[in-house]
């Protein structure tokens, strides 16, 4: 009995290995075209890849090094994060149409205030455009500060591997 019941499942588990991996679904906020999700459902059979976050690299060589000018406002920082990123992805043979969720952490500028706006100026050149349309689902955080003071962005995010 026990040698057929392992068959049965040896039998079915061929068959359901040729059968499509579900897909991952994004859930768009009806009546919106901001650009991220309200939710994303990922099958049980998908991988989840997650990265640590990660910070601005200098994107002004002509500054002094180590200032506020050496890495640049709120949107050079977060397109040069979202390029550390989309490095990492790649060097993980993803890309980032497999982000599904994101954490931002932004940091006041000299204005007192996080510049959202500048943010998305950034997160914009990545997610959501004609090349790169999936969005992922994101929060958005202002802090206090991170580990370099002339860092105004780190970004954390979960990938998918289907």
């Amino acid at each position: 009995m026990l040698s057929k019941t392992l068959l049965s499942a040896a039998a079915a588990s061929l068959l359901l290995g040729g059968i499509a991996q579900a897909e991952v679904v994004r859930h768009r906020t009806p009546g919106s075209d901001f650009p991220i999700l309200r939710a994303v459902e990922i099958p049980a059979d998908a991988t989840l890849v997650y990265l640590s976050g990660a910070v601005p690299g200098v994107t002004n060589t002509d500054a002094e090094p180590n200032t506020a000018g050496a890495f640049g406002d709120t949107e050079a920082q977060t397109v040069s994060v979202l390029g550390r990123i989309n490095s990492t992805l790649e060097d993980l043979d993803l890309t980032m149409s497999d982000v599904v969720k994101m954490q931002v952490y932004l940091v006041a500028d000299d204005s007192g205030r996080m510049d959202f706006g500048g943010f998305m100026d950034g997160y914009v050149q990545f997610f959501g455009t004609e090349d790169q349309p999936n969005l992922p689902t994101r929060s958005v955080f202002e802090v206090a500060g991170l580990a370099n003071p002339h860092w105004l962005v780190e970004i954390e995010v979960v990938a998918v591997r289907p």
